[in-house]
């Protein structure tokens, strides 16, 4: 098998060409072969027998001429006798004996150099023939050199050989020349249907002879013709198809931008009044005690948070597709956002009668944080929203390559199989069962919330996977890279820290109800506020105060084309001109398109989006105040 392997690779790798000159190489080897080994064998008998029939013909004459004095005993003549046979060329030995085997003359030529030579010996009786009987006298022995015949052997083989050298020469010669001519068409053959393959021309091929190449050539002219029509129609069907095409990229990226506009506008506009109203209904329940009111701001609250939600899928989808998310990259300890998830649903599970749990553990990851966290509440709300019994798990453990694997568990109904595949899709959304037990007010939003996730999780270089089974649960999880474990430093208590009872706070909005609803919020915070609709509100509405605002919360974008940041630097520049201290600053905007964000990123300046709560806003108005007071 490894020799018929090793054969068939080798043939594999010859040539048309070297192949057919083989063919016509080993037959002509093989009679030559044969001719040179049947002349050789016939040429070496014949010489055999001329060396015996020499030595047979010695001594039968040396018999003849013995049988006188072999008769008479004249040991002086059969001497004389045996030396003169012995001179004859090509003897070596002569030996007359009596019949009783007695040797009564012995001639041998000694050897040349002492190198032994190969002989052939020959014996002849001594009859006598006058005698009654015939009686035997004695015996010549006779031994004949085949050296001669020999060296005419070897000449012979030697010149045999070299007429089968060069019968092979010339065979070979005529026979490559042969190959070359048979293989040529065939050598042109494949050179046309490489340029075939690599050009757009019309390529064609000579008809040689009315052979079967020459039938194969007619062939591939046909066919090549016939080929280059067809590319002609597949060329033309491509270009309409690429037109086609593009005009469809070109009409879904129209789509896509209006898209994009269509949500950075609902994001700006449509969530200037949610603003309004999420500061308003806050401010209802400040002070009010009348538990069939309380019930009435409960329900109000209920449905700015559902608007809120909505919403906040689509500002966060927005955002997603514009760029606006900046990844920034930390090592910090998985337990304190576990902990402040915890935090975010624990009453929502309570609520709803359910259990979430954060496992306790001690690994660091190297990620963004706050993607994290996000990723995290939208996994942690998708849990408790379609969990009816049990609750949810929020877990991590050590995985391979240096890596984490951080997972969240439910009880809820499960994924049917056939919605896996598209869970993460856009505004897809798996129809709520009627028998799913969500009458608590839950909404199922708007499909967006895992292809956020999904978004999220491709910024920081992973990819969130789902496990499911229907009516026993699922599990969503994904890779983290780890980082060292550091000196875990406690987290500053913000309320500790910051006290908002008595700050100067300046808000600059360009829409009323917004300045109204949140100067009333502030207000029962216990913080001195003044309003401006623009630069010049806010540089008098602080005139009566003795010194720079301790925070200014500003809008984006005011009307007349005015900025956030141009009413910020005015505000610097007017009291570090009378030597104030620089004030805390804070912005919020319903903007989600990039290109309008690159100054507030670049300044580092903190940026809440529309609609904020008002635990977001006393948060950010904490921390913004912190860094202030303490950068100074």
């Amino acid at each position: 098998m490894a020799t018929n392997s090793w054969t068939s690779r080798l043939w594999q790798r010859t040539t048309l060409t070297q192949r057919l000159a083989f063919v016509a190489l080993v037959p002509a080897l093989v009679t030559a072969a044969l001719l040179v080994t049947l002349l050789t064998q016939r040429q070496l008998a014949n010489l055999h027998q001329v060396a015996h029939d020499n030595a047979e013909a010695i001594a039968t004459q040396a018999a003849s001429i013995s049988l006188q004095p072999l008769r008479a005993m004249q040991l002086r003549e059969l001497v004389r006798i045996a030396d003169s046979v012995a001179e004859l060329r090509h003897v070596t030995r002569v030996q007359i004996r009596t019949s009783a085997g007695q040797i009564l003359a012995d001639r041998r030529e000694p050897d040349a150099g002492g190198t032994p030579r190969e002989t052939l010996t020959v014996m002849h009786d001594v009859v006598d023939h006058d005698s009654p009987g015939e009686v035997v006298l004695g015996s010549v022995l006779v031994d004949v050199s085949l050296h001669d015949a020999i060296a005419a052997q070897r000449d012979s083989l030697r010149y045999a050989l070299v007429v089968l050298a060069l019968s092979l020469l010339v065979a070979g010669m005529v026979g490559w020349q042969a190959a070359r001519r048979i293989s040529a068409p065939l050598r042109h053959l494949a050179g046309a249907v490489r340029q075939l393959g690599q050009g757009d021309r019309l390529v064609t091929v000579e008809v040689t002879d009315r052979t079967e190449i020459g039938e194969l050539q007619h062939g591939f002219n046909h066919a090549a013709a016939a080929l280059r029509d067809i590319q002609r129609g597949m060329q033309q069907q491509i270009e309409r198809a690429t037109q086609e095409l593009a005009r469809k990229n070109a009409a879904l990226e129209a789509a896509s931008q209006a898209r994009s506009r269509f949500l950075a506008a609902a994001s700006h506009d449509l969530r200037q009044p949610l603003y309004a109203l999420t500061l308003f209904s806050s401010a209802l329940a400040v002070d009010e005690y009348d538990p069939q009111k309380l019930d009435r701001i409960a329900h109000l609250q209920e449905c700015v948070q559902s608007l809120d939600h909505l919403f906040g899928e689509l500002l966060d989808l927005s955002r997603l597709e514009t760029g606006s998310v900046q990844v920034e990259i930390s090592e910090f300890p998985l337990d304190r956002v576990f902990a402040e998830v915890s935090r975010n649903f624990d009453m929502v599970a309570e609520q709803r009668g359910l259990r979430l749990a954060a496992h306790p553990t001690r690994l660091w990851v190297r990620s963004d944080r706050t993607m994290l966290t996000r990723i995290l509440n939208n996994l942690v709300s998708n849990a408790l929203r379609f969990t009816r019994h049990g609750g949810a798990l929020v877990g991590a453990r050590r995985g391979g390559d240096g890596q984490v694997r951080i997972e969240v568990w439910d009880t809820g109904r499960g994924i049917a199989p056939e919605h896996l595949p598209s869970v993460f899709d856009e505004f897809y959304r798996i129809d709520d069962q009627p028998d799913a037990g969500l009458d608590d007010g839950s909404h199922s939003g708007l499909g967006l919330g895992l292809a956020t996730v999904q978004r999220l999780a491709e910024l920081l270089d992973t990819e969130v996977l789902v496990k499911s089974r229907l009516d026993r649960g699922s599990v969503f999880h994904f890779l983290l890279p780890t980082a060292a474990a550091q000196a875990d430093l406690p987290e500053p208590d913000e309320d500790a820290s910051a006290d908002l009872a008595g700050r100067r706070v300046l808000v600059v909005d360009d829409d009323p109800a917004i300045l109204s609803g949140i100067r009333f919020l502030l207000r029962n915070w216990g913080c001195e506020v003044e309003v401006a609709e623009d630069r010049q509100q806010a540089l008098e509405a602080t005139e009566n105060w003795p010194g720079p605002p301790d925070i200014v919360v500003c809008d984006l974008h005011l009307r007349g084309g005015q900025r956030g940041l141009d009413v910020l630097a005015a505000l610097d520049r007017h009291y570090l001109r009378d030597g104030g201290t620089p004030f805390a600053r804070l912005l919020v905007t319903g903007e989600t398109r990039i290109d309008h964000l690159h100054d507030i990123i670049a300044a580092k300046i903190p940026l809440l989006y529309k609609p904020v709560s008002p635990q977001q806003l006393r948060r950010a108005m904490m921390s913004a105040w912190t860094a202030a007071r303490d950068g100074g």
